[in-house]
């Protein structure tokens, strides 16, 4: 007996996945590479919205291409100039960025989680990526980021924070950013809970209405910060230099931070 012909509904699905599956990797790394070395700064390559996940894109100049809204999840940026580029609200989860640079890029409410920002545990600097100018405002950051340089950042209301517990073991628990430049950086209404800042330069950085619960800041430069209406609440203030810093009295918590007697002032 013949078998019955599929249901329309059944052959509109599959017209559907086999869309989607065009749609998914919609260019290659060549075509990609080609299109790149073509391009002029003058007039950057328009990439909105692609699709990079996995794709090996070290050491390319993407010529401040606008990424604006593309999936990069697990991709190899490790040597990769992406200053000045548009990368508002994409995906750059699991991405490898070891000596990358995103200095003036735009990265605002991008998902920047568990990046692979090292080769060892050591954190050596000269592997640090470069965020100097960049707007990571309302962004999601969670990884190792020592030593490396946000001076002069925009991460307003960004979240650094954990974000879940995901059940199995793991060396980090928290955002690390050890001895990083934060210096004239917006960190305005930034959740830092659990943040790993020791000897990190905060110089001049806007603290205002930021949450450093159970933040660690240990030894790290404040002179000048603005502290205004900042949540300190368990904080460890061990050797933290709070010379010349604006709206202390305004803060929240304080008086559970620890090690505030052995502030510098």
């Amino acid at each position: 007996m013949a078998r019955p012909l599929a249901s329309a509904s059944a052959i509109a699905a599959c017209l559907v996945l086999a869309i989607a599956a065009a749609s998914a990797g919609d260019i290659s790394v060549r075509d990609l590479t080609t299109q790149l070395y073509n391009a002029d700064r003058s007039r950057p390559p328009q990439l909105v919205g692609r699709d990079l996940r996995e794709m090996d894109l070290s050491g390319l100049d993407f010529k401040a291409a606008n990424l604006s809204n593309s999936n990069l999840f697990g991709a190899d940026l490790s040597g990769a100039d992406l200053s000045n580029a548009q990368l508002k609200g994409s995906r750059l989860d699991r991405v490898t960025i070891i000596g990358a640079r995103f200095d003036g890029a735009d990265l605002s409410d991008a998902s920047f989680l568990r990046p692979s920002t090292f080769s060892t545990l050591a954190a050596p600097s000269n592997e640090a990526a470069s965020f100097v100018g960049t707007k990571l405002a309302r962004a999601r950051l969670f990884g190792r980021f020592n030593r490396t340089s946000f001076r002069g950042a925009d991460l307003s209301g960004a979240t650094l924070a954990p974000f879940n517990r995901t059940g199995f073991i793991e060396h980090i628990w928290r955002t690390e950013l050890s001895g990083a430049d934060l210096s004239g950086t917006n960190l305005s209404r930034a959740n830092l809970t659990y943040a790993l800042l020791s000897f990190a330069n905060l110089r001049g950085a806007d603290l205002s209405g930021a949450v450093l619960r159970k933040t660690d800041l240990s030894r790290a430069d404040l002179t000048g910060a603005d502290l205004t209406g900042v949540d300190l609440a368990e904080a460890d203030l061990d050797g933290a230099v709070l010379t010349g810093v604006r709206g202390l009295e305004t803060a929240l918590g304080l008086d559970s931070a620890r090690n505030v007697d052995k502030a510098i002032r």
